[in-house]
């Protein structure tokens, strides 16, 4: 049955049956509408609109299914609206929509409802009010006694309704679940609804915590830094504004030092960045480190460089003794610096056995060029980025060795000791003797660029000095240094060192007072000899500090005022000798000879013996041999093989015997060319039965021709001699020119013969002259069995 009514038009809501509703209408036709309903039964249609927007809406901008309603209050507002209270009645369908002069009328159907009931539904209706519980809870708009009205609702349809009218959706929503009918399906409807919301809202609500707990943060944090500031300016600038302010004191630094125009703009830039950063974030920390590496470098800050030459030179001769040849480039160094100014700093390096002060002496140079002194170890550096620095991507990123330590020096020209750099490491994380080419090299090292900083650094200033052991080097690292070479010390010099520096430092050491402890000269020499066998002093300033030890304990104990040690009382202070002292060998031997051999820790003595045993000429060597030194041998042995007559060996001997050559501590490694001439001599005085003159050591490669090769480490060796006793060396003549360069002292207590051929070796080192013999074929013939017949001793088989 139809039934005419009034049209309220709802912009953005749906009305429900039985639910009361307050209304703000400000329409002229809705509220003539209203007022007409007012003025008959107070019935009304609600129906809501496709669009909101629309202002005068027809019949197909409105949805086909509305609700009947009551009006329960109407009240006009100052401003021409109505507000009005209206609770729908029951669902109805628009059947036609006519317009009067002032406003909508509508004859509409009522939309019957099938009944929903059982235990199905009852079991929906009680998932649904559970639901809607858990929706009202994170839902704070909806009042909290909701959610216990809806669970007094017996009817399914009418819960369905009160559902759909709480649940926040749109209007489309709503309008879907209006049109449906049957109460069941209203409620799953009205259920999928609820379910899509509370994951929305469960969302919402993390985010809102979320936000809440970081502004709580980050409000905390602010005034926690607000109050910090407030009380460093109190307690360290008394109240003066902005000195405690860290932002302004990177800004001051900037605009004070003297940046490079590259480093102003970065550092400029990471300052920016800092601003925008919260000020405890890790960001922030890492932005403010990077600044304090790159303000801490000594821009524009410069040592005074000394220019007072003999001053220099007085300082060198005071630290050191001896190490002329260093101290001279030193000097020459300063010359050209006083005249020109400005000179690159040079690359030295000091090659030398350990404990010949290498690193002692990069602290003299540093004193008397006035230059900060840095000494950084290369020993068992294998990363790259020790280097360079590490890249600001990775954590706790570091900037290198270099620029770290140029930071520590406080100016831009120090001397910078790189020690043992032939120790340096390589593995899968680079190659750190690579990285050093970019830093030794004096053309290149203006512009050096540290990972970690990402700018130019001048190292030109910079004096580097670099220390080895060998010259075991990359050979592009090698070429950008200049080689200075410190042999190792006479015994006239260790007697010198050790009496002004070693023993005065050891009686400080080990608070002994003036007069305690003596130490004679001849004491000295005797601990050199017979205590100590090395090309440095760091075993001789060892076995001081022992003896000091001693004589403190004896002083002490048994209240004695001092003690003197001379070569008489030197064994009961170092014990037993640990070395003979004196000739390499007591007495005149046959096939043994005395060599000279070079090691990384000085010269040695090198003794070289041979025998003959019974064989078929051939050549047996035991004494951990070299390659380099078993050829030398095989050309030695043929040598002699090819010469034998004129040596008076009847070459008949080679097919009767073998010659075994051996060098002493079989366990020490051998290697290199020098021992060729020892071995011919060794060799021939065994079959000759010549002696061997021990008062003569030779060092020298031998041809095939019987030429004297040059060899290396000649000054080492002569002190290896020195040190043994040894009155003649016998030397290649090509490593004449090379004595020059060695001190006098070691020239004087030697005789020092030149060679250039293997006969003038055996004249002087053999105790006897050789006597050529006549050879032919024919005797080679008669000295071999005849054929068919057994040779002494052994069998003819046929």
């Amino acid at each position: 049955m139809t039934q005419s009514y009034p049209v309220l038009p709802l912009r953005d809501i749906v009305v429900f049956p039985h639910m009361i509703v307050p209304l703000f209408v400000g329409r002229d036709k809705s509220v003539a509408a209203l007022e007409a309903a007012m003025a008959a039964d107070k019935e009304i249609f609600l129906v809501a609109q496709l669009d909101p927007a629309e202002d005068d809406p027809e019949r197909e901008d409105l949805y086909d299914i509305g609700v009947t309603a009551t009006v329960l209050q109407l009240l006009k507002l100052p401003d021409g609206t109505v507000r009005v209270l209206v609770e729908g009645k029951v669902r109805a369908a628009l059947d036609t929509l006519s317009a009067t002069d002032t406003f909508l009328t509508a004859t509409v159907l009522p939309v019957e409802e099938p009944v929903a009931e059982g235990n199905e539904v009852s079991a929906l209706m009680r998932s649904v009010v559970d639901q809607f519980e858990n929706y009202a809870k994170l839902n704070r708009k909806l009042p909290a006694e909701t959610a216990v009205q809806l669970g007094e609702i017996e009817e399914a349809s009418r819960l369905a309704d009160a559902v759909a009218a709480n649940i926040s959706v749109k209007v489309s929503d709503k309008q879907s679940l209006l049109v449906e009918s049957d109460p069941t399906k209203r409620l799953e409807m009205a259920f999928a609804f609820m379910e899509g919301e509370l994951g929305v809202l469960q969302v919402e609500k993390k985010i809102k915590s979320r936000v809440k707990r970081q502004m709580e943060k980050t409000q905390r944090e602010y005034y926690l830094n607000e109050q910090l500031k407030a009380i460093q300016r109190e307690l360290g600038n008394e109240g003066e504004e902005g000195e405690g302010d860290e932002i302004a004191e990177l800004t001051q630094k900037i605009a004070t030092l003297k940046l490079s125009k590259e480093a102003r703009t970065k550092a400029t830039a990471e300052l920016k960045k800092m601003k925008t950063m919260a000020p405890m974030s890790a960001e922030a920390t890492v932005v403010r480190n990077y600044l304090d590496v790159l303000l801490g470098l000594p821009w524009g800050k410069k040592s005074k460089i000394k220019k007072d030459i003999s001053a220099a030179q007085a300082i060198l001769d005071e630290d050191h003794y001896a190490l002329e040849k260093v101290k001279d480039r030193i000097v020459e160094y300063l010359a050209v610096q006083a005249r020109t100014n400005k000179l690159k700093g040079p690359i030295l390096c000091l090659v030398g056995p350990p404990g010949v002060g290498k690193t002692s002496l990069g602290k003299s140079i540093a004193k008397a060029t006035g230059r900060e002194f840095i000494r950084q170890s290369l020993g068992g550096v294998r990363d790259e980025a020790e280097i360079r620095g590490h890249r600001r991507t990775y954590i706790g990123s570091l900037p290198g060795k270099i620029v770290t330590n140029l930071k520590k020096a406080g100016t831009s020209n120090p001397l910078f000791l790189l020690d043992e750099i032939d120790k340096l490491g390589q593995d899968f994380r680079g190659d750190p003797a690579s990285a050093l080419l970019e830093v030794l090299d004096p053309e290149q090292n203006s512009k050096f660029q540290d990972h970690y900083l990402e700018i130019d650094i001048d190292l030109s200033d910079v004096m580097f000095v670099t220390t080895a052991n060998t010259l075991n080097l990359p050979q592009p690292l090698l070429d950008r240094m200049e080689i200075i070479r410190l042999e190792g010390y006479t015994e006239d010099e260790k007697v010198e060192i050790a009496e002004r520096h070693l023993i005065a430092k050891q009686i400080e050491a080990h608070g002994l007072k003036d007069g305690e402890f003596t130490l004679t000269t001849e004491g000295l020499r005797a601990l050199i000899q017979y205590y100590t066998r090395e090309a440095g002093v760091r075993t001789l300033e060892r076995e001081i500090a022992k003896l000091a030890r001693k004589v403190l304990r004896q002083i002490l104990e048994n209240k004695v005022t001092g003690v003197t040690i001379t070569p008489d009382n030197l064994a009961e202070f170092a014990g037993v000798k640990k070395y003979r002292h004196g000739l390499g060998e007591e007495e005149n031997q046959v096939g043994a000879v005395t060599g000279l051999a070079w090691t990384e820790v000085g010269g040695e003595l090198l003794t070289i013996e041979s025998v003959t045993v019974p064989g078929k000429g051939s050549a047996k060597v035991t004494g951990k041999l070299g390659d380099v030194m078993k050829e030398s041998i095989e050309t030695a042995f043929s040598f002699i093989k090819a010469r034998s007559p004129s040596y008076g060996i009847k070459p008949s001997v080679f097919a009767r015997k073998d010659v075994h050559i051996h060098l002493p501590e079989g366990a020490v490694p051998k290697d290199g060319p020098s021992a060729g001439i020892g071995i011919v001599t060794a060799i021939i005085s065994t079959l000759t039965g010549v002696a061997v003159r021990r008062d003569v050591a030779m060092t020298g490669e031998v041809t095939l021709r019987g030429r004297v090769l040059p060899i290396g480490g000649l000054k080492e060796k002569l002190l290896a001699a020195l040190r043994g006793g040894i009155t003649t060396v016998l030397i290649p003549q090509e490593n004449e020119k090379d004595l020059a360069e060695i001190p006098a002292n070691i020239r004087e207590g030697l005789t020092i013969i030149p060679v250039a051929h293997v006969d003038e070796v055996l004249r002087l080192a053999l105790t006897g002259p050789l006597t050529a013999i006549d050879w032919t074929e024919a005797d080679d013939l008669a000295a071999q069995p005849p054929a068919g017949v057994a040779p002494i001793g052994g069998e003819l088989h046929h």
